[in-house]
């Protein structure tokens, strides 16, 4: 932990370096250059599991009167746009943007990053919100800057389980449904329960379309579930977590009983 640690506290320094702001710059404004918007991974949160890299694309709009020469994002976790605050960074692997004028005045820049578990997502502590850090240039290289344009969540995978049993049951007796909610742990590479959440279990009659709400349980300590219903008619059990600014929402694989 000490060695990934060492290395991301690098890793942020050589962003920084790269993406550095001028103090005259640091406030924006520049030239009448102005950032319309940045689009991070679709509008969709960045869901990271143990072991594989997710790509995630950047999409910046900035708009000048002139036009738009070039521009640069990143993503960046912590307290500050600083050497000290920084302790997690995305960079891309060129400097500058792939950018497509929209018209005389408007471009849309696009960016590739990473979110890597065997590098930059390297603890448990980076999971939430991270910032985006933009900059558009007019055509006489001055730059706007925005060292937190906007947030996206980076996610903990999660995945969740179900289990109703006995399979066959007689009508009236008692079913057992299990599962297990786990997700991500950074530190370890490995999935582990998710204590103490509140998961629904949902019933969808044999025929229907759509499923309804039993009960809602909550975790145990190791992410086991467990709830008990009577049996009354054949169909399928699941389980749906809702989700938390840190893990995504999931839903189990139906589980169908038949009773008799």
């Amino acid at each position: 932990m000490r060695i990934r640690a060492t290395v991301a506290a690098v890793s942020g320094a050589l962003a920084l370096s790269a993406f550095a702001v001028p103090a005259a710059q640091a406030d924006g404004g520049e030239g009448g250059t102005r950032i319309t918007d940045v689009t991070v991974n679709g509008g969709q949160d960045i869901v990271v599991g143990t072991s594989a890299k997710k790509k995630v694309t950047i999409e910046l709009t900035a708009t000048d009167p002139a036009g738009v020469s070039k521009a640069k994002a990143m993503l960046w976790h912590g307290t500050d746009f600083s050497r000290t605050g920084i302790d997690g960074s995305m960079v891309p692997s060129t400097e500058y943007g792939d950018c497509t004028a929209l018209d005389d005045t408007t471009s849309t820049c696009t960016f590739t990053v990473h979110a890597d578990p065997n590098d930059n997502i390297y603890r448990n502590a980076l999971a939430g919100p991270w910032k985006v850090w933009a900059a558009a240039y007019d055509q006489d290289g001055e730059r706007t800057v925005e060292e937190a344009y906007k947030t996206v969540n980076v996610q903990r995978a999660a995945k969740l389980t179900v289990n109703a049993s006995p399979e066959p049951v007689k009508k009236g007796r008692t079913i057992t449904v299990a599962g297990a909610l786990t997700r991500a742990n950074w530190d370890t590479h490995a999935y582990a329960g998710y204590t103490r959440q509140s998961v629904k279990l949902q019933f969808k009659k044999k025929g229907a379309s759509a499923y309804t709400t039993v009960k809602t349980v909550k975790s145990d300590s190791k992410g086991n579930l467990k709830a008990t219903v009577k049996a009354s008619v054949d169909g399928t059990f699941r389980y749906v977590f809702a989700g938390t600014s840190t893990t995504p929402a999931v839903t189990s694989a139906g589980d169908a009983v038949d009773v008799r």
